[in-house]
């Protein structure tokens, strides 16, 4: 399955437009975590536990997407975008988005 950003993939061509394709997933993150995230925010340095729940969620979100334009019978996903919020009591929400296609073979 390809993934892209773009809207179209260089030598191939798109024979069918399957609709909007997402993937939400929602984490949560541990108190312990958090404290110890502050503490290096605090002295300057990255938070390396945040950055790696982003790259999870972010992972997750895709997969999901994905999955769901194989149920729909695309080969391939274009115009992907990668949202992030914020939700109250350390919840995380990452969302993928993207237009699901048939690409001719």
């Amino acid at each position: 399955m390809i993934v892209t950003t773009t809207n179209s993939i260089e030598g191939k061509q798109i024979e069918q437009y399957l609709g909007l394709v997402s993937g939400e997933v929602i984490l949560g993150a541990n108190v312990v975590r958090d404290f110890l995230a502050s503490i290096t925010d605090i002295i300057g340095g990255r938070s390396g536990t945040y950055e790696s729940k982003l790259a999870e969620g972010r992972d997750m979100a895709v997969e999901e997407m994905v999955k769901k334009a194989r149920n729909m019978g695309a080969n391939a996903v274009i115009g992907v975008d990668l949202d992030f919020e914020t939700l109250r009591d350390g919840m995380m929400m990452c969302i993928a988005t993207g237009t699901a296609v048939k690409l001719k073979e």
